[in-house]
């Protein structure tokens, strides 16, 4: 069936499954699954104990792990994160579609989820078909101009290529940041992900394997969408409950 989306925005479910009612659970959920995490438990698994354990649907499993990470995870990469203005005279390595569709989804009015590592996630699907919304110009530019004003000397964005529509993509892109001199490359690449583990470079994605992988990083998307988005539905799964052990009901 063809694509028919013209937003990045949010699921049909998600205003039942995100309604204030259910977020106490969630949080629960996500600091359990936090516990679990922390332990050494593996994730998929601890996503299923917790999610079952809490009768949640899958959007909300979904947004849990998303959310959720251990502790060592989160000072691991909190030591690394780096602020804006330290980008100033680098070169930045970008996960294109990871973090293009987080400001998408950011101004489509789509879930956004602050995350226990301080990443900013989504809940948007993409699989092997990526479909131009209303809102890519715009979150490009976003993206564009708030690297430019921090100066950064050159940005390298990485696009899968085996997903359909990213040679369009990479033509936007880059008459784009022709148009408004910025000092963008943009490479198709079988899978970003080795390359951006490697990189020698300020890395800018929401993955946790490449976040874990060693190098600084830039938490672009929620910099952009904090400084740049009106009004963005945040989807608040962080409970100032500390870790807890999973209780017996």
């Amino acid at each position: 069936m063809p694509d028919s989306r013209s937003h990045r925005g949010a699921h049909p479910k998600d205003a039942a499954d995100f309604s204030p009612d259910r977020l106490p659970t969630l949080r629960r959920s996500v600091a359990e699954l936090s516990w679990l995490l922390t332990r050494g438990y593996p994730q998929n698994r601890s996503v299923t104990l917790v999610g079952d354990r809490h009768s949640l649907r899958e959007r909300q499993r979904k947004a849990t792990g998303r959310v959720a990470a251990s502790r060592h995870a989160c000072e691991q990469r909190g030591a690394r994160r780096i602020e804006p203005e330290q980008v100033a005279g680098s070169r930045v390595d970008v996960d294109g579609y990871n973090v293009l569709l987080t400001v998408e989804a950011a101004l489509g009015g789509g879930v956004l989820l602050p995350a226990r590592d301080q990443t900013l996630r989504d809940l948007a699907a993409m699989s092997r078909h990526y479909k131009k919304v209303e809102e890519t110009l715009e979150a490009l530019r976003l993206l564009g101009d708030f690297l430019h004003r921090h100066g950064a000397a050159a940005v390298h964005w990485y696009l899968d290529r085996p997903i359909s529509n990213s040679g369009r993509l990479r033509a936007m892109m880059i008459g784009l940041a022709e148009r408004q001199g910025w000092p963008w490359q943009v490479e198709l690449v079988a899978n970003p992900d080795p390359l951006l583990k490697a990189s020698e470079h300020t890395v800018v994605t929401a993955d946790s394997a490449i976040l874990d992988a060693g190098a600084r990083w830039l938490n672009l998307a929620r910099h952009v969408v904090e400084d740049g988005v009106e009004n963005p539905w945040w989807v608040d799964l962080l409970s100032e409950l500390p870790e807890h052990a999973p209780r017996a009901r």
